[in-house]
């Protein structure tokens, strides 16, 4: 048997009013956030740079390891690197490591009774 409309906020409404004791909706857990996250390890991102390093390297071995000869390809790889760089690893660009996070919250942990 379905309750439509008022019925249903007519049903919630005694539900959680005290008049029959305690309300009947309650938390099977406590409301209130841990002091810990999951220490996950962050997801590792696919090789960077591979084309030009191997690059760089091959020109190295064609001129016996003298970067003048190769600066072009050392500042492409270098800009690369940068540009890789500039994407963000884990941890940076406002996403904090579980062990950076568990540290924090050991710092501030929450209220333990509840209000």
């Amino acid at each position: 048997m379905a309750v439509q409309g008022a019925g249903v906020e007519t049903m919630l409404r005694r539900f959680l009013s005290r008049e029959l004791g305690k309300p009947h909706l309650r938390p099977s857990k406590p409301l209130r956030l841990k002091d810990e996250v999951a220490n996950k390890r962050p997801e590792k991102g696919e090789a960077t740079c591979i084309t030009e390093m191997s690059v760089l390297m091959a020109c190295w071995k064609r001129n016996n390891f003298d970067s003048t000869l190769c600066s072009s390809e050392v500042s492409k790889f270098y800009g690369c690197v940068e540009k890789a760089q500039g994407k963000g690893a884990p941890g940076q660009g406002g996403q904090l490591l579980p062990k950076h996070t568990n540290k924090l919250l050991k710092r501030y942990p929450n209220l333990r009774k509840e209000i």
